[in-house]
């Protein structure tokens, strides 16, 4: 089972985001690479307690994963799961401040003191249908991003010789301080270009357009955003792909409304299908299915057909399709059907007659909800 990202920084679900940065950077330094060199269980905390702070530093990733746990970032990549070294250190290197050697450019035993650099994330929307989110899809989009160019060459940069930073030494009424920030000649990459083609930008990249496939599980919902890794901007030289951000939507079913993993129906009959009983087809996720309503059922009636909703996101099995039966009362009458209703006015056995087994409103409410 996945460690609980709380108890990675060791901070209570109240803690604040300065606590949450406070813990991590704690935890990071104790766990970096350069403090702890061939340490394989230290670089896994390393790793561990990045990805941790990326979800919890993040208001609506800590949102989610308060509400669904782990399983908000499983099954194609919701969060930060599966963070490399790269990610790290492009994403939460100023944390560090001057920690390790005055910056934090340096990627000690991991990248021979080269920083790589990270292209930049695209961001894109996926609307689904209510069916989509029941049992899981996959969508293929377009997409336009930055590749490097065919026939683009790149050379060390002669400023940083190829650190991607550039350090500098001040003295101060505190002694002599060592700063490092990124080099101005080649962006932080260590690389400069050193043949360009004319379809190329200046970094030697240029947009093409690219079909990714996106798998996308069962029993997300609006607002999710899915992490595609490598397939945002590809980065000048050496350096790693972004990634691509996909927004989850959710489209409107006609007949069918979402609660959490169960579904409800609004079924409407007529007096005479509630007095004599009858069958009915109606909506689900999955077609139309057939239900038999017995003679005598009660508007308000709730049916539950289980495991006809939404496949639970968090692995714990399907939801129900809640069907509420509502006996249509017609507005106008002709003649013969109002003498009928005239006359059953007095008839006891149109009278109501609620059993003890007939539950109320506020019990169907209840019902709903355990």
């Amino acid at each position: 089972m996945k460690q609980d990202f709380y108890e990675i920084l060791g901070i209570s679900k109240n803690a604040t985001a300065t606590e949450i940065k406070k813990a991590y950077r704690k935890k990071a330094i104790e766990f970096h690479p350069d403090k702890n060199p061939g340490d394989a269980g230290a670089e896994e905390m390393f790793k561990k307690a990045a990805e941790a702070y990326e979800v919890l530093s993040d208001p609506d990733k800590k949102a989610r994963y308060d509400q669904y746990g782990h399983a908000a970032f499983e099954g194609g990549g919701f969060g930060g799961g599966g963070m490399n070294m790269e990610d790290i250190f492009s994403q939460f290197g100023d944390i560090f401040g001057s920690a390790f050697g005055g910056g934090f450019g340096g990627f000690g035993g991991f990248s021979g003191g080269q920083r790589r650099m990270k292209g930049s994330n695209l961001r894109i929307r996926v609307s689904l249908t209510l069916e989509e989110i029941a049992h899981g899809v996959e969508k293929k989009v377009k997409v336009k991003r930055k590749k490097q160019a065919a026939g683009v060459t790149y050379k060390t940069c002669s400023t940083c010789n190829g650190a991607g930073q550039v350090t500098k030494i001040t003295n101060t009424i505190l002694g002599r301080m060592q700063t490092a920030s990124a080099c101005t000649s080649c962006g932080g990459s260590g690389q400069i270009i050193d043949k360009r083609p004319q379809d190329a930008d200046a970094q030697g990249l240029k947009i093409v357009e690219e079909t990714v496939s996106i798998k996308i599980p069962p029993g997300v919902e609006q607002g999710m955003q899915l992490k595609v890794t490598g397939k945002g901007n590809e980065a000048p030289g050496d350096g790693i792909s972004g990634d691509l951000l996909v927004a989850i939507e959710t489209k409107e079913h006609d007949t069918l409304k979402r609660e959490g993993d169960n579904l409800h129906y609004d079924l409407y009959i007529s007096i005479s299908d509630a007095v004599l009983g009858t069958t009915k087809e109606i909506d689900t996720v999955s077609g139309q299915v057939r239900i038999k309503l017995e003679a005598g059922i009660q508007s308000g009636k709730i049916l539950r057909l289980r495991g006809k909703g939404i496949t639970s996101i968090n692995g714990y099995g399907t939801g129900d399709l809640l069907v509420h039966v509502n006996v249509w009362t017609p507005k106008e009458l002709n003649k013969e059907q109002r003498e009928f209703f005239e006359k059953m006015q007095n008839n006891d056995n149109f009278q109501p007659k609620p059993e003890k087994s007939d539950k109320s409103f506020f019990e169907k409410v209840k019902d709903m909800f355990s």
